[in-house]
């Protein structure tokens, strides 16, 4: 199997972290295990509501793959139409029958509560598993961190759930966002 360049590989916290929020959801754990042992999966990922949800960065065809052998079903691309996926992301998600959903995030100007709650919305409308991802897990950390807090989660819990979903250097704006809010 392809394995992903090293920064994208999963990380022995965020694993951790998987399977204890995998525990509230055991239905979930089968595939989510079995992605984890091949190690092909990207490096941060979290469980929303009642939906299992990856996220990550971007992905390649054998990781699309993957997705949709442990039945995912919808994979929602964050990347704005400038940014270089390395091949036609599209085209392969909708030939392995999955649902492709863009919503384009122009970087730190695109971290905003209605693009948070956007992204919900595409979420709960999905059916089955979802992978969101934009080039690093950045972006969905961020938007993820935002709609937590709109869901009544303390500063505290949004930006932990921010970070369980890839946020890295935009966690200050959402502290900014937060403390605004």
């Amino acid at each position: 199997m392809a394995r992903l360049p090293e920064k994208k590989m999963i990380r022995k916290p965020t694993a951790a972290l998987l399977f204890v929020l995998l525990a509230a959801f055991p239905v979930l754990a089968d595939d989510a295990v079995r992605l984890i042992a091949t190690e092909d999966i990207l490096a941060d990922s979290s469980v929303l509501a009642d939906h299992a949800v990856v996220s990550g960065g971007q992905p390649d065809a054998e990781v699309l793959r993957l997705l949709g052998e442990a039945g995912f079903t919808t994979i929602i691309d964050l990347r704005t139409d400038a940014e270089d996926r390395g091949f036609g992301e599209q085209a392969a998600v909708e030939s392995m029958g999955m649902s492709y959903v863009t919503l384009p995030i122009a970087g730190a100007d695109g971290i905003t509560f209605e693009n948070a709650e956007e992204l919900d919305r595409l979420i709960e409308g999905s059916e089955g598993r979802v992978f969101v991802h934009c080039a690093s897990g950045n972006r969905v950390g961020a938007l993820i961190a935002l709609g937590a807090s709109m869901q009544g989660a303390s500063r505290e819990e949004a930006i932990a759930a921010g970070q369980a979903a890839g946020m890295t250097r935009l966690e200050p704006l959402v502290i900014e966002k937060l403390t605004e809010k």
